[in-house]
């Protein structure tokens, strides 16, 4: 057995696992290298936007926990190609944020400009579909073009909902589940198809995803109010400077006690991080967030029962756990 966290993790699932993340990246890499050194010198930082490959991480396990799954060439064409999609969006949402750190380095957009992330951006998608069809799968263009489609929606919709302190729990909740959640339940929806799952276990394979995924980015909005920058790796408050309400701060204004509720609205126009931070923590506000959270992740790791016992399974469980325990 291997600790990870201090967690007992399988080692020959570990070792199998850094092999084929190792397979992801080759193939990632190889994707966008071109003819054009200015070209290549740019994608190359994309490898420092590169965090813990998530999404990768769950194609990968998604086709190994279905009953006879094996991992093969297209699993790592599959999640290079999401990894591909993900990284478009952090450089797109960086221009839209305006941020300036991302994993503990300069954004794409502040070393280069929005117009240079802007078309990196659209680079990375174009070449997420033009790997994606080397699979010759058309069902899995058809699905990753489905969720991207969704992606965006998520962004517009939060995009017409910025300033709006009046944007209710089930809009936010829309535009989590479309422009977070469906990519992650997407990669393992992939994994277990790749490996000739049932319609009904990938089915509980991308409900789990799903619920992880609303999970994690709630644990992101509290990190966005409560991190420090030097500790997450990115820039933080920027939620409340571009005026898009996240969980916490719906919560608040959503308070039983009217003076809680003026407060945080106080607070928000006045775009006070420290100040908002405050007043949802004593209201319980980021408390409630994070029981919201933890109630997703139980609902999660729930998908996963009807599937046969291994090391894999157990490694989405904790997977599943660790967003809770979220420092970055």
């Amino acid at each position: 057995m291997t600790l990870i966290d201090g967690i007992e993790v399988d080692t020959a699932l570990v070792e199998q696992l850094g092999l084929s993340l190792e397979d992801v990246v080759s193939i990632f890499d190889r994707q966008l290298q071109g003819e054009h050194p200015p070209i290549n010198e740019l994608c190359g930082r994309i490898e420092e936007y590169r965090g813990k490959m998530l999404r990768p991480t769950l194609v990968l396990l998604s086709g190994l926990v279905v009953e006879g799954g094996r991992l093969g060439n297209e699993h790592s064409v599959a999640a290079a190609v999401v990894e591909m999609i993900h990284m478009a969006t952090l450089v797109h949402d960086d221009v839209l944020d305006e941020a300036e750190m991302r994993r503990r380095g300069r954004t794409i957009n502040s070393l280069h400009g929005n117009e240079m992330a802007v078309m990196l951006g659209d680079y990375l998608i174009s070449n997420a579909f033009h790997l994606c069809s080397t699979l010759e799968q058309p069902w899995v263009s058809l699905e990753l073009g489905s969720v991207t489609n969704t992606l965006c929606e998520g962004e517009l919709i939060q995009l017409f909902n910025r300033n709006n302190t009046c944007l209710d729990l089930a809009t936010y909740m829309t535009i989590v589940e479309k422009k977070t959640a469906s990519l992650i339940g997407a990669s393992c929806r992939l994994g277990s198809k790749l490996s000739g799952s049932s319609e009904d276990v990938a089915g509980c394979l991308e409900r789990f995803g799903r619920k992880s995924g609303v999970a994690f980015q709630i644990t992101d909005d509290v990190l966005d109010l409560t991190g420090e920058q030097e500790v997450v790796g990115k820039s933080v408050g920027r939620d409340l400077e571009k005026g898009k309400l996240t969980l916490p701060m719906i919560l608040g204004l959503g308070h039983a006690e009217d003076v809680v509720q003026e407060a945080t609205r106080v607070k928000i126009d006045a775009r006070d991080l420290v100040g908002l931070r405050a007043v949802l923590d004593e209201s319980g506000s980021i408390e409630q967030s994070i029981g919201i959270a933890s109630k997703l992740v139980s609902e999660a790791k729930a998908e996963l029962a009807g599937l046969p016992e291994s090391p894999s399974r157990e490694m989405l469980c904790m997977l599943a756990d660790g967003i809770l325990d979220r420092k970055f």
